[in-house]
């Protein structure tokens, strides 16, 4: 998921669904439903930005169906597969203290308690048990490594500064 600091991207269409112009949505909200929370989306296509309004939205088996308002044809509806579905940031629900969302962790430098610089979080994975950093290198790293580090506050991650850009992690640079 990225983000601009008005913006944030929360799903995309995959593909088309039936033959009356519903879309598949891959959803990066939890729960997957909580995309149809929003009915005003921005989609980012091929360097357009194009405003849409959710006339409708269901969960369908592991996934989300929805019906764009003005579209109604299979063909028409295909040509918007692909494209990155945004909100505005500020749409977003406030977390509880101590929790963020991915964008606002994508980008942060991590540290070691002794201060050695292991990269950025390039991005994040879910894999079930936890969620998983992607840190890689930067100029500054101690060496030129991609990590996966286990997004674990209180046992990994130590500490979250977002307005220093830094994450501490608890995590041996050898690994």
């Amino acid at each position: 998921m990225t983000a601009t600091s008005q913006e944030t991207v929360i799903g995309q269409i995959t593909s088309v669904f039936g033959v009356k112009g519903w879309l598949k949505i891959y959803s990066y909200t939890d729960p997957r439903e909580g995309i149809l929370e929003y009915p005003d989306w921005t989609l980012s296509l091929n360097g357009q930005r194009i405003p849409v309004k959710v006339e409708e939205g269901r969960r369908q088996g592991q996934g989300i169906v929805v019906r764009l308002k003005g579209i109604d044809d299979r063909d028409v509806a295909r040509t918007y597969a692909g494209a990155d579905i945004l909100v505005p940031t500020r749409a977003l629900p406030e977390l509880p203290e101590g929790e963020y969302y991915w964008f606002q962790l994508e980008g942060l430098a991590v540290f070691t308690p002794d201060g050695e610089c292991l990269g950025r979080v390039h991005h994040m994975l879910e894999t079930g048990a936890n969620d998983v950093l992607v840190v890689r290198a930067t100029e500054q790293s101690i060496d030129q490594r991609e990590r996966l580090i286990p997004y674990l506050p209180d046992q990994v991650v130590q500490s979250v500064d977002l307005a220093a850009g830094k994450l501490v992690v608890d995590w041996d640079p050898e690994f």
